[in-house]
């Protein structure tokens, strides 16, 4: 089935750059019409006017509860639906080994990383999706599946994530589906330290030679949103170019 989302309404937390915007751009050239999150309203709007007729910015950081909370109100009371929720925000103050972290850095990647995800998911729930249905697509990571060296923190959240992932399409079914991409290598800027200053290395270790773009896990993304994915739930789509195929995972980054 062709990626058909007309009518639709999506929510794209973290969605002003790299997959978040990829992703933003992807659902509105499928049909539906998209309220993208960032920080900053200026950054959000200017993604927004990238993207063109059927993206709106709106300035949320996804660990605020009210800030959340105003978003989905704002989809609900624009649109007056939100049938797609797209958790791709993440961050990673913690690099290095895991054993020289501190729980600020702890808390923080697992605040926005893991918590994030479960409270909008809850909050378009609640608005929307409970009487309605809906599909729910988590941002997680190739090293949510991996270990690798100076990500351990990073990749733990993203571990839970992917778990939290079947949790919830268990508890959300029948009505809404619950999916996640992992990404490995993708050209953003959450991943530069893992192939800007040696590129050619990754693509060398990558089967399909090359790194992933920020358009390949959207596409991913918008397949798993739309009724072409219906029958899927509660799965994580690797997205690495084979990277994965190799005995030690060269990176992961969403």
């Amino acid at each position: 089935m062709p990626v058909d989302l007309s009518g639709r309404v999506a929510i794209v937390a973290g969605g002003s750059r790299g997959i978040g915007r990829a992703t933003a751009a992807a659902l509105v050239a499928a049909g539906a019409r998209v309220v993208l999150t960032s920080r900053t309203q200026a950054n959000a709007d200017e993604a927004a006017d990238g993207i063109g007729d059927g993206a709106v910015g709106l300035q949320a950081h996804v660990a605020a509860a009210d800030d959340a909370r105003a978003c989905v109100e704002f989809a609900l009371a624009r649109y007056g639906r939100v049938d797609i929720l797209v958790n791709n925000a993440g961050t990673n103050p913690a690099f290095g080994p895991v054993i020289g972290q501190d729980h600020a850095r702890y808390a923080k990647t697992f605040e926005i990383n893991v918590w994030a995800p479960i409270m909008w998911t809850n909050l378009v729930w609640q608005g929307w999706m409970a009487e309605h249905g809906g599909a729910v697509v988590n941002t997680a990571s190739l090293g949510g599946l991996f270990a690798e060296p100076n990500l351990g923190i990073y990749n733990a959240s993203k571990s839970a994530l992917v778990h939290l992932t079947r949790h919830l399409a268990l508890e959300l079914a029948p009505g809404v589906r619950v999916n996640a991409v992992a990404p490995g290598v993708v050209r953003t800027r959450l991943s530069e330290e893992l192939w800007k200053e040696h590129e050619s290395v990754v693509i060398n270790d990558t089967p399909l030679r090359r790194i992933g773009e920020p358009e390949d896990v959207a596409d991913a993304i918008a397949f798993l949103a739309s009724d072409a994915a219906a029958w899927i739930t509660g799965e994580t789509l690797v997205l690495d170019g084979g990277q994965s195929l190799r005995a030690t995972a060269t990176g992961a980054g969403a």
